[in-house]
């Protein structure tokens, strides 16, 4: 603002008062004190030009990281200014991502092993100005991957999204050995209806996982398995995670007799089909390497592996395979095959056999007419269940599905 100021002047300075009263814009008489009022200039502020608030870039994994699992998502997020672009590669490999609702950003790509990634972040500050960051990391760097994959029994895989019978269990299977408790933790199953079930491995690749009770009808079954970036054992990560699903059918079981010689079929708890059968005839004899070899058909919950509209049978594949033994056979082109063991007992058309109903006469297999057969062969989906009655031998869990001759509270102990 403008001041008006009182000047004093001295005797000797009052010529030079006066000149300069004279150059002065706007001055007033001076009166008898021999003093002068003159008007000064405004003052000039000089005014700070504005700073901008500090930009803070934070990327997870951090700067120079090594060891980081490529399941881990990469992580970006701005205090004090604007995220602007994220650019992740490594080499020609770009990295995809998103900008969330918080204003940070996230990675969408699962990342690969033994890989050394770039992360280049531009941001702007409150007074509009670009900066970059630059930070890299590397991904742990296994000896060897696993791969998962998921099977309806060892003759078939599950098939996603199709329909199976009652007894059939999820079956998962890893490409190496691995540490089962680190295996199991990365397995996740969901049913509807929630059921409760239990891992039981077959060996140190394969592990299996069933309810108490088959399956009720309509189920579905959800599997997932997250292993990438888990460790499976010393020096073993998951390749890659994995998902299938399957569902229930009807529940159909088949109950075959031993003693009355019928095999009878169920659906839904509703007797649908009687049929004449003639089982294993009991006895045995030796194998080509000294093994033990029965003729009753095992007993117990068996489960359909696979079915083949022919097939031809041989005492050669359970290891009778000299054509002087009196046990020797081959039939070729055998007709309507419905597997239930790895070892060979199918259900099958035996119109050679004049004892259905009657007596069992097979080496081990379900023989039936060709009416029945057929209709087996149609009618039943891998997973069903074959329930054989009052043999003295008893299936082992590892020939074929054997999972059900187990009682729950045993399974997989």
């Amino acid at each position: 603002m403008i001041q008006r100021r009182k000047v004093i002047i001295g005797s000797l300075g009052v010529a030079a008062a006066a000149t300069a009263a004279g150059c002065s814009s706007g001055g007033s008489k001076a009166n008898g004190d021999n003093t002068v009022f003159t008007e000064s200039v405004a003052n000039n502020e000089v005014v700070a030009p504005p700073t901008a608030a500090p930009v803070e870039v934070t990327v997870t994994p951090a700067d120079k990281a090594t060891g980081i699992s490529p399941a881990k998502p990469i992580a970006v997020t701005v205090t004090g200014g604007t995220l602007k672009s994220v650019a992740v590669t490594a080499g020609k490999t770009k990295v995809d991502g998103e900008l969330k609702s918080d204003g940070s950003w996230e990675s969408t790509d699962d990342l690969a092993y033994d890989k050394t990634y770039k992360v280049v972040v531009t941001t702007t500050d409150s007074l509009g100005a670009s900066s970059t960051k630059t930070t890299t990391f590397k991904t742990i760097e296994p000896a060897h991957t696993v791969d998962v994959t998921f099977q309806a029994n060892g003759l078939a895989s599950i098939k996603t999204g199709k329909t199976y019978g009652a007894g059939q269990p999820v079956i998962v299977a890893f490409s190496r050995a691995v540490d089962k408790n680190a295996a199991e933790k990365a397995i996740q199953i969901t049913t509807s209806p929630s059921v409760e079930g239990k891992f039981y491995w077959a060996d140190s690749t394969t592990v299996h996982w069933r309810p108490a009770k088959y399956w009720t009808a309509g189920t579905t079954i959800k599997v997932k398995v997250d292993a990438l970036g888990v460790r499976l054992g010393k020096g073993l990560y998951g390749a890659k995670n994995a998902s299938t699903n399957f569902k229930i059918g009807r529940q159909l079981i088949a109950i075959a007799d031993n003693r009355t010689h019928v095999t009878k079929v169920y659906i839904d708890g509703k007797l649908v089909r009687t049929m004449k059968s003639s089982l294993g005839r009991g006895g045995g004899t030796t194998g080509a390497n000294g093994q033990h070899i029965s003729f009753w058909t095992a007993g117990g919950p068996h489960v359909v592996l696979s079915k083949e509209r022919y097939h031809t049978m041989s005492s050669a594949s359970y290891g009778v395979n000299d054509p002087s033994n009196p046990n020797y056979y081959v039939s070729d082109n055998v007709e309507y095959c419905t597997r239930i063991t790895y070892s060979g007992e199918f259900l099958h058309a035996a119109p050679w056999n004049g004892s259905l109903g009657r007596a069992n006469l097979s080496h081990g297999c379900i023989n039936l007419s060709m009416s029945d057969a057929k209709w087996v062969y149609e009618n039943f989906i891998l997973g069903d269940v074959v329930d054989v009655k009052n043999s003295p031998r008893k299936l082992p869990i590892y020939n074929g599905l054997g999972d059900w001759t187990v009682p729950f509270d045993k399974y997989g102990a």
